[in-house]
């Protein structure tokens, strides 16, 4: 055998072995009810599912994915500059402009003051 079937035989073989150590350590627990039971955002899952929520809660939600998404679009920005740097300065203003715009009319409308 050579060397380059070292890798080959390691990557066959060690996720079995990790498998089987897996399933012979979690065989031996028994889980709670509490471990059984669905557990959902804080919520206690057996009360009413018709309780109501806080639209505040939602809203920053929202603007937790939107800036997070606005990251991702952000990252390869320095990729994209090195390639074509006028298109992409233009589309990165561009999309930081309407965010920034987007922030000010939420705070001009009292979204985010959280003390009313």
């Amino acid at each position: 055998m050579t060397t380059s079937f070292y890798p080959l035989i390691l990557a066959m073989g060690l996720p079995p072995m990790v498998f089987m150590l897996a399933w012979i350590l979690s065989s031996r627990s028994t889980p709670s009810m509490n471990k059984l039971s669905p557990f959902e955002c804080g919520f206690d899952p057996k009360n009413n599912a018709r309780l109501p929520f806080s639209l505040r809660f939602f809203l920053l939600a929202v603007l937790f994915l939107v800036f997070d998404i606005e990251i991702v679009l952000l990252m390869p920005l320095p990729l994209s500059i090195s390639m074509n740097p006028i298109s992409s300065l233009l589309g990165s203003m561009i999309s930081l402009t309407i965010l920034i715009l987007g922030l000010i009319h939420e705070w001009n409308e009292g979204s985010l003051d959280w003390s009313s």
